[in-house]
């Protein structure tokens, strides 16, 4: 099972998306970590807000926070438009292939929620597009 299939951090994800306040002259960027207690229960721990197209991944030793596993790592693009990549960029590739602190089996990968899809880089540097973002964020 993976982190996308948990309803809990589904919503997470979907609240974060809604927060980065998308299209609008306020958009910004939102991200967190998922994280997998002893209990194999998940949980999102959210980045400090960050700015219209970058924001700032606190610091994670060992692929850990506060003693819980980082199985996944998300970050939304709220900007839409010609002018604003949707997909992962060649930076958000490079963060997520680079990172020796998520160099754990366990990590799926970051996550990028755009307006129409969301897309997941693998530790390799591959991107992956998962499904469309109403569909992705949809509860069940």
């Amino acid at each position: 099972m993976g982190v996308l299939d948990d309803d809990a951090v589904r919503v997470s994800l979907r609240h974060a998306w809604q927060e980065s306040q998308a299209g609008t002259a306020d958009a910004h960027e939102e991200g967190g970590f998922i994280l997998r207690d002893e209990n194999a229960t998940f949980s999102v721990e959210r980045w400090p807000r960050g700015a219209q197209n970058r924001i700032i991944v606190p610091p994670h030793p060992d692929c850990k926070r506060e003693g819980r596993l980082i199985v996944a790592t998300f970050h939304t693009h709220p900007n839409p438009g010609a002018e604003y990549q949707q997909e992962p960029s060649l930076t958000d590739i490079r963060a997520v292939r680079g990172d020796p602190d998520l160099a754990l089996p366990e990590y799926e990968g970051e996550f990028v929620i755009a307006s129409e899809f969301v897309y997941r880089i693998h530790r390799s540097g591959d991107v992956e597009t998962v499904g469309e973002t109403k569909n992705v964020l949809m509860v069940s």
